[in-house]
């Protein structure tokens, strides 16, 4: 939806009582004047919690734009800013299972609120990752094939075909690879958060 269509849904006429009367709401100090404000008080909070989460800048400014994408139609402007942030909090949520759902065939919905304060609060610096050096011990803890197959695939950005000759096996059979390496290395990564 563009700023032209929020814009014109405000100046709607009110919508009236049964006594002719405009139905009005209140609304509070703590909310927000308009959409870009909501947009612009959030987007650093939000990008820097995907980036924690995903651990690379392209993802997690694809998953910020699909949270505010997606939150921004249902979302209230004359909501208080705490229920908006936890509306954002709570999309950020969903998009996210969505996203390791699509890439590892498993959701990840681990945002906690009280222990991802830092990213939630932090100044404007993004937070370092440990995404690389988590991916570094899931890899080293794969079979040889399984790693091979992951890195050519997705650390040299190979097509199929390509790790496939790389390989020396068929298509079908880097296929099955990669299948099964990503569900060992989700298994893996479950018993580096236990």
């Amino acid at each position: 939806m563009t700023d032209a269509s929020r814009s014109s849904q405000s100046a709607r006429p009110l919508p009236v009582t049964a006594d002719g009367v405009p139905h009005l709401h209140v609304v509070h100090d703590d909310a927000y004047p308009d959409w870009e404000s909501v947009y612009r008080d959030n987007v650093d909070r939000i990008y820097r919690l995907m980036y924690a989460r995903v651990g690379n800048r392209a993802d997690a400014e694809d998953l910020t734009s699909e949270i505010f994408t997606t939150a921004l139609r249902p979302l209230r402007l004359s909501a208080s800013r705490g229920e908006v942030r936890a509306y954002l909090l709570h999309t950020a949520k969903t998009v996210l299972a969505t996203y390791w759902r699509r890439r590892l065939g498993q959701p990840v919905t681990m945002i906690d609120p009280d222990s991802d304060i830092a990213f939630l609060t932090a100044p404007d610096a993004a937070a370092p990752s440990d995404a690389p050096a988590r991916a570094g011990k899931i890899l080293q803890a794969l079979p040889d094939r399984y790693r091979r197959i992951l890195e050519l695939r997705f650390l040299e950005a190979c097509s199929i075909r390509e790790a496939a000759h790389t390989m020396q096996v068929s298509v079908s059979n880097a296929k099955v690879l990669q299948h099964r390496a990503l569900r060992m290395a989700a298994n893996i990564a479950a018993e580096l958060d236990r």
